[in-house]
């Protein structure tokens, strides 16, 4: 009942504000109406603590593996592969237990096994015992948690918020995920200077900690989670035959290609390239990662602002082709200025792929399926080392430069050949 209200307030609020002058720039943009929903503000929060712990983490482990490997493009890689490969196997089981169990509690015990990992590889370091199959372990290890941890996190919002603001809130959700590129990049590369790295993985292991601690204030009666029948390998079989035998869900599950095998290689290949062509320490790093995460900041905010939204399909793939030239050009980028300027457009653009394919899964989907669906998009981002590895590798011979010069092009390939055999996507909405 008292969820019902805060939903209802949205609405009244809204409705309110039209007959206001001085309110009326907010009701045309609403960017900020899903706040009002109780349980989403804890969710909110909780989501900026996990992502700001893997921002963080991301720039911490990076230069712990530079540090230990002697800047090696293809140990960097290993360690993404680490993360990365089990989301592949794992993000199936995350999306069964997100539509067989209550969200909260299936989020919140991913959260807590996250932070003990992170405490024990912070205490390896802090004890110079670290070892580099230290943290490809670790690796493998939280990019399960990852697996079962998103799934519901993603499926939960449709629990939580009225269907009408469900692109707004998918949008304010991964604002706060962009904002944690802004922030923990830039933050870690900054506390790594004085703390070094041992430092900055005990603070990263608090933040999983307020995590958990933010999600177990929702109280959302709402939940899919108990009523799927059958065991755990029929239910992800299930989901897995009605994802493909729906065309537009088909289509959305393979444009997912162009940002998990070319498109985010960037935010992987970063630490080399910044070094190779720039030059540059940890706090120019995180300088570097803040710009991408700022683009996408403002990218997630501007849809979230958009009322309406009409042939989502277009701007999807329109997206990707243009996210392959800025690549391309980024990695050409003579300057330090204009790597900053392409890592903002390719942040920008990147937050408008994600928002806009995570909001048409959710609304294409049935209820009892939703954690599935969602699941499978996860799944899609494991299979990344199957690029990560040969482009590392790839970068060890020609380049990091060229590498991503290679990967925007076919990106853009990539974003055309599908244009061009399945029109049809185009008229999504």
């Amino acid at each position: 009942m008292t969820e019902d209200k805060s939903e209802g307030r949205i609405d009244t609020l809204v409705n309110n504000t039209k007959s206001k002058k001085g309110l009326s720039i907010i009701t045309k943009a609403a960017i900020f109406e899903s706040l009002h929903v109780r349980d989403f503000r804890w969710l909110w929060l909780g989501t900026f603590a996990s992502f700001m712990a893997m921002g963080m983490q991301m720039m911490a482990r990076s230069w712990l593996v530079l540090r230990l490997s002697n800047d090696s493009p293809l140990a960097l890689s290993l360690v993404t592969i680490a993360f990365s490969l089990p989301m592949t196997f794992m993000s199936l089981i995350g999306g069964a237990l997100a539509d067989r169990f209550p969200k909260k509690y299936v989020i919140m015990s991913s959260q807590a096994v996250g932070a003990l990992v992170t405490l024990t590889l912070a205490t390896l370091d802090l004890t110079g015992l670290v070892r580099f199959w230290h943290l490809l372990a670790s690796g493998v290890l939280n990019g399960c948690m990852m697996a079962i941890n998103v799934p519901s996190r993603h499926a939960i919002i449709a629990d939580i918020v009225p269907q009408n603001s469900l692109m707004n809130a998918i949008s304010l959700n991964n604002s706060g995920m962009n904002l944690t590129r802004v922030l923990g990049p830039a933050f870690a590369g900054l506390l790594i200077v004085y703390f070094n790295t041992a430092g900055v993985f005990y603070l990263i292991a608090a933040c999983y900690i307020f995590s958990m601690l933010s999600v177990a204030r929702i109280r959302t009666k709402k939940s899919s989670g108990g009523h799927v029948q059958g065991g755990m390998i029929q239910n992800i079989f299930a989901g897995l035959k009605y994802a493909f035998s729906d065309p537009t869900l088909r289509g959305l599950s393979l444009t997912l290609i162009m940002p998990v095998f070319f498109g985010f290689t960037i935010m992987f290949l970063l630490p080399a390239w910044a070094r190779e062509v720039l030059d540059v320490q940890s706090d120019g790093l995180g300088l570097l990662m803040m710009f991408m995460g700022m683009g996408s900041l403002t990218g997630s905010l501007g849809l979230a602002a958009l009322r309406s939204f009409n042939r989502r399909g277009t701007w999807i793939l329109v997206n990707g082709m243009l996210w392959g030239v800025a690549m391309a050009l980024f990695s050409k980028a003579p300057s330090y200025a204009l790597a900053l300027s392409c890592l903002f457009f390719m942040g920008l653009l990147s937050a408008i792929f994600m928002s806009l394919h995570m909001t048409l899964l959710q609304t294409y989907s049935a209820d009892e399926m939703r954690g599935r669906i969602t699941s499978i998009g996860i799944m899609s981002f494991g299979a990344m080392p199957l690029s990560v590895l040969p482009f590392g590798a790839i970068a060890e011979r020609i380049g990091t430069s060229n590498t991503l010069f290679l990967c925007g092009l076919m990106l853009l390939a990539f974003a055309l050949i599908f244009t061009a055999v399945n029109s049809k996507f185009l008229r999504i909405n």
